[in-house]
């Protein structure tokens, strides 16, 4: 009896170990699964943000395209342009000293023209290249590289003139000076303009160029800058620098 009490027992501890085997390797089966399937998951991840990675440096690396100027677009844009301006004043800080401009409203190429150029920073470390004793002062120009490639930069274009406003070339007029190209139409060069410090006037210019504006606040640093020494080319003997243009 005792004989086969014990066989039982024995035959039952063997059925025992053989369930507790067959259910490790279950869950060892179920855990193998699960971090196959996490790995997977993380290596999609990894290829999809290493792909939006590769997107992106790809459109860093793209080149924008900047807007440039000529002359059968400058029409056109300044039309466009003039309607979004609110600005009609702009204000020169230069190594003498600042004055402000205000600008006519019924020359709207011109006006929208010298915005743009100060809102481009054009001016920025433009000089008074041209001073004429009790007549004019001009700026706009210089020899500097910088500033003939930020021209390049903005474009190549002209001005047709808007002469048929009867505005008149009183003292502290600004107007803009023709091209030094073939110009039989007197086309306006809209990097450069000039002032009118005679008084009262240089009435003469009146029909052959175009006033947009006048000075309302500065007069006298434009007659400082006029009463500068300049050698025989009208080139100012120490340089008189535009440091800012800021329009408002």
């Amino acid at each position: 009896m005792r004989f086969l009490f014990a066989v039982f027992s024995f035959l039952a501890l063997l059925s025992c170990q053989s369930k507790m085997g067959k259910t490790s390797v279950k869950a060892e089966t179920e855990f193998s699964t699960s971090q196959v399937a996490q790995e997977s998951s993380g290596n999609t991840a990894a290829l999809a943000n290493s792909a939006s990675s590769s997107e992106q440096e790809k459109k860093a690396e793209e080149p924008e395209t900047s807007f440039v100027l000529t002359e059968e677009n400058a029409i056109p844009f300044f039309f466009d342009y003039e309607k979004t301006l609110k600005e009609q004043h702009v204000r020169f800080e230069t190594s003498l000293g600042s004055f402000s401009v205000r600008l006519f409203d019924d020359v709207p190429y011109h006006r929208a023209n010298l915005i743009y150029l100060a809102k481009k920073r054009y001016f920025d470390g433009t000089q008074f290249h041209r001073v004429v004793k009790d007549f004019i002062i001009q700026g706009g120009n210089t020899d500097n590289r910088k500033i003939a490639q930020k021209r390049a930069d903005i474009g190549r274009y002209l001005l047709p003139p808007d002469t048929d406003k009867n505005h008149k070339h009183h003292r502290g007029v600004i107007s803009m000076p023709s091209s030094d190209r073939d110009n039989p139409h007197k086309l306006a060069s809209p990097y450069e303009f000039f002032i009118v410090v005679t008084k009262p006037g240089s009435y003469h210019l009146d029909g052959n160029y175009t006033a947009f504006g006048e000075v309302i606040e500065g007069m006298e640093v434009v007659d400082s800058i006029n009463n500068v020494a300049v050698d025989q080319g009208d080139w100012p003997m120490q340089n008189v620098y535009i440091l800012t243009a800021e329009a408002y």
